[in-house]
């Protein structure tokens, strides 16, 4: 309701007010974060399950190999474009309607991509199916951040922050046996269209609308209407009172002025985006050792990228387990609840070392003389320590950048998909040219210079937080 000690007609949330996202029960709201993550899931899926086809793509379509990893490449490329619509559009309209408005379109592209005829149509549907699947990537996690504080959202994004990772492992694992079966390669696409109105359907039944100043906006519609007093006026509201197309442009070029303005988001952007890049490269590398060293099978393939998932889900439970409840206990000796942001990225400084690791690991045991276990457990270390350097970095930008975590995500997200798009393109042939033990020992160099940027963040952090235009200072 409206509080007098600012004005008796601007609408705002009570203290306890159980209409604030952030009070509704722990059932609703686990419910919520099971949910963005399966959301997450469906995308990052769908965007890797062509590597499974692949061969049946190329003779069907006469495709060479780089122009059938399009397929994949392509549909991260959506995600590059997306973000910039989907996360500042969801700070003006809300969470809800963006997932309505995005998910039946990305249906039909899978319909698309099922019935094309042509290299071209599947190509540009792919495309077109990556951009609208962003809207998930971008706004899951905003959503977490409407309803979770900053104690318990550790815990919450720690399962979203699987999706990335758990997602794109399953996607040729499905396709490959797929493939294998000998099914024909459209079915896949029916696949992801059946899972992709599955969660269309629960979207509409089971997801309110999380943002809170949408929810304050509906709530002064409610008083308007039930007082006939049209003074009631939510805090967005006094915003978009300035002219349609003033709110576009300040609301698609927010992620790039934040970007270009924060060393702290770029460092951090340029982190995960080698990190992302380097978990799609191994829909092409992976081939190349286990197809061309140990002569597996496209459904066989598939298995592995198992440890990945496994390592991935390891590393969840070892930040539960380690380093939330550092956090929590930092937020405990703070009684206003606030933290230094900094504190996140004590997971970042312990999962990048072992992250530059996993490439020698994977490089030196990838002949074929060696056991294909030893390549393939490596995947283990790079699932774990990716969610770690993930989680940290994700939980930072938000603690950071508080209200505007949604456009510095969307920035994040964009370059982030880039790499993700860009890395599959060379990989086949750096592995080939290069073999694999070099080519995985050069990716191994370059993650051994990304690892100071968590700490040079930990120390100078707070000193680029107070000079911010965009972050929050600390009270």
């Amino acid at each position: 309701m409206a509080q007098d000690n600012v004005d008796p007609y601007l609408v705002q949330f009570a203290p306890e007010d159980k209409d604030n996202p952030k009070n509704w029960s722990r059932r609703k709201r686990w419910y919520l974060t099971y949910f963005a993550g399966f959301l997450g899931f469906n995308a990052t899926f769908a965007s890797s399950a062509p590597s499974g086809i692949a061969t049946q793509l190329m003779a069907r379509f006469n495709l060479s190999e780089e122009v059938a990893a399009l397929t994949i490449s392509l549909f991260v490329a959506g995600y590059c474009v997306g973000p910039l619509f989907w996360g500042p559009l969801s700070e003006q309209y809300g969470r809800r309607l963006i997932f309505l408005v995005t998910f039946p379109v990305y249906i039909c592209f899978q319909v698309g991509c099922a019935l094309s005829k042509n290299t071209a149509s599947i190509i540009i549907f792919r495309l077109l199916g990556g951009l609208f699947a962003a809207a998930p990537l971008t706004n899951s996690g905003a959503l977490i951040s409407d309803i979770w504080d900053a104690k318990t959202r550790g815990k919450a994004l720690a399962l979203f922050t699987l999706a990335p990772f758990v997602g794109p492992a399953f996607g040729p694992l499905v396709g490959g046996y797929i493939a294998q079966s000998g099914t024909p390669w459209p079915w896949l696409f029916w696949v992801l269209t059946i899972f992709a109105t599955v969660c269309f359907v629960l979207i509409y039944f089971t997801l309110p609308e999380t943002y809170a100043p949408i929810v304050l906006l509906h709530k002064a519609e409610q008083l308007r209407l039930e007082t006939g007093d049209n003074r009631y006026r939510a805090p967005l509201e006094l915003i978009q009172e300035k002219q349609l197309h003033k709110r576009l442009k300040d609301s698609l070029t927010r992620p790039f002025r934040i970007l270009i303005c924060e060393p702290m988001l770029i460092a951090v952007t340029a982190y995960m985006s080698f990190v992302y890049g380097c978990v799609y490269l191994l829909f092409e590398a992976y081939p190349v050792v286990f197809t061309g060293e140990h002569n597996f099978q496209p459904g066989v393939l598939g298995l592995t990228y198992i440890p990945l998932v496994v390592g991935s889900i390891l590393g969840v439970f070892g930040y539960l387990l380690i380093f939330h409840p550092q956090y929590e206990a930092a937020m405990d000796r703070h009684k206003a609840g606030l933290v230094s942001p900094e504190i996140r990225l004590n997971l970042a400084m312990s999962g990048a070392p072992l992250f530059a690791i996993t490439f020698f690991w994977f490089g030196w045991t990838s002949f074929s003389s060696i056991s294909y276990w030893a390549p393939m457990l490596a995947g283990a270390l790079m699932g774990l320590s990716s969610i770690w350097i993930f989680l940290a970095l994700f939980n930072y930008i938000i603690d950071v950048y508080l209200v505007a975590a949604a456009s510095a995500l969307a920035a994040n997200t964009v370059f982030r998909s880039a790499a993700g798009a860009v890395f599959p393109l060379f990989a086949s042939q750096m592995y080939t040219a290069l073999d694999p033990r070099w080519a995985s020992t050069l990716l191994g160099c370059v993650a051994c210079m990304m690892i100071p940027i968590p700490i040079v963040l930990k120390r100078y952090g707070p000193i680029l937080r107070a000079r911010s235009q965009f972050a929050p200072t600390l009270a």
